[in-house]
């Protein structure tokens, strides 16, 4: 019985999400899988299968997983505790405009999911990506002082529609390997997580804030 509720719940997610956002997005989101865990899911795709007590059939498995998900739609939450990624851009106080930086690396446990694959780490060993920028308009009593404290005050959110596209690796930090997924990202909806209002969007490849 417990599983027949978690199967209809993870179904009503997205609506529940998102019961009210722009019908661009709402149309991928629609036509995608809800993923239950991004930290489970990315641990099958790797399929890394390192250790002493691993199961024999591990990278078998591995390759039956990638081979079902790669190429395939799916739509994750970001929840406000784990939208790091998210960061403020500009605020210009004249027009209220702003800019919102996503940093495409969504990380699950160990491993990550990115928008492409990156080619080296900083000097903490983390990936470098590039950001992807979104803008908006913000409401009239809003000033960058507002702006800022959303992100201070993990304020924000994400909802994202990826495809899988296969596993990087980049030499880690005193020695081995990290691992990730490599991912096409299709859309980012940036929403407030108090009012679900709309405050950016990245679709096809660019910034599609404006309807």
């Amino acid at each position: 019985m417990n599983r027949i509720l978690a199967a209809a719940f993870a179904l009503l997610v997205p609506t529940l999400a998102l019961a009210d956002v722009d019908s661009r997005f709402a149309k991928l989101r629609d036509e995608s899988e809800p993923l239950g865990g991004l930290g489970a899911f990315l641990e099958k795709y790797v399929g890394e299968c390192d250790g002493a007590l691993v199961d024999p059939r591990c990278k078998q498995q591995a390759e039956a997983f990638r081979k079902k998900y790669t190429g395939k739609r799916l739509y994750m939450i970001i929840t406000e505790d784990d939208a790091g990624m998210l960061s403020p851009g500009d605020f210009n106080p004249g027009t209220n405009e702003y800019t919102i930086n996503i940093t495409p690396f969504f990380s699950g446990g160990k491993y990550g999911l990115s928008h492409g694959a990156p080619k080296k780490t900083d000097a903490q060993g983390n990936p470098v990506m590039n950001y992807l920028t979104v803008s908006g308009t913000a409401p009239d009593m809003w000033n960058g002082g507002t702006f800022n404290r959303m992100f201070m005050a993990r304020g924000v959110r994400a909802q994202v529609v990826f495809t899988p596209q296969s596993v990087w690796t980049l030499p880690k930090k005193g020695g081995g390997k990290t691992y990730g997924v490599n991912a096409r990202i299709e859309a980012v909806l940036v929403t407030e997580g108090r009012t679900g209002n709309q405050l950016g969007l990245w679709l096809n490849g660019k910034d599609a804030g404006g309807r």
